[in-house]
């Protein structure tokens, strides 16, 4: 599963970038991703959104067994 996710986050990971961000994925336990967002990302209001809307919405649908995605400080 943790290479399945990669995948996608690697397919993300140029939208993130356009806006000065990244994504650094952490772990992935029983469902549940761990990523950690930097640069412009990390300190972002819409953070949230991003991590939330994007990312774990993207994971949700492409990588079976997703539960949900939480963002590592």
């Amino acid at each position: 599963m943790e290479e399945q996710v990669q995948e996608v986050l690697d397919k993300l990971r140029p939208f993130i970038q356009r806006d000065g961000g990244d994504v650094e994925l952490v772990e992935v336990e029983d469902g549940v991703v761990r990523v950690r967002l930097l640069g412009a990302c990390g300190s972002c209001p819409s953070s949230t959104i991003t991590l939330k809307a994007g990312i774990e919405r993207a994971l949700m649908e492409e990588v079976p067994g997703v539960t949900e995605v939480e963002q590592v400080l």
